[in-house]
């Protein structure tokens, strides 16, 4: 039995889901964008487009914004 992938809006909304909640988490933490993106570093253009859910950033990348906003990872996949 195997199930079939997800579509392209499928992946979409949850890229989307994604950078809210690691906007969200970034705004708790109030921490600015650039605050973050240069402690990664990342291009500023990109990880706005993480945050609204255009990107679709790697794992490496999407640990080190969880570490540089002090949650785990977790939390930015499951919010």
């Amino acid at each position: 039995m195997t199930s079939d992938p997800p579509d392209d809006d499928t992946l979409r909304e949850e890229r989307q889901r994604i950078g809210r909640s690691i906007r969200n988490a970034r705004v708790d933490a109030n921490l600015t964008q650039e605050k973050v993106f240069l402690a990664i570093p990342l291009n500023r253009a990109y990880y706005q487009q993480i945050e609204s859910g255009v990107a679709n950033p790697s794992l490496n990348t999407l640990l080190r914004i969880a570490r540089v906003i002090g949650v785990r990872i977790t939390d930015l996949l499951h919010s």
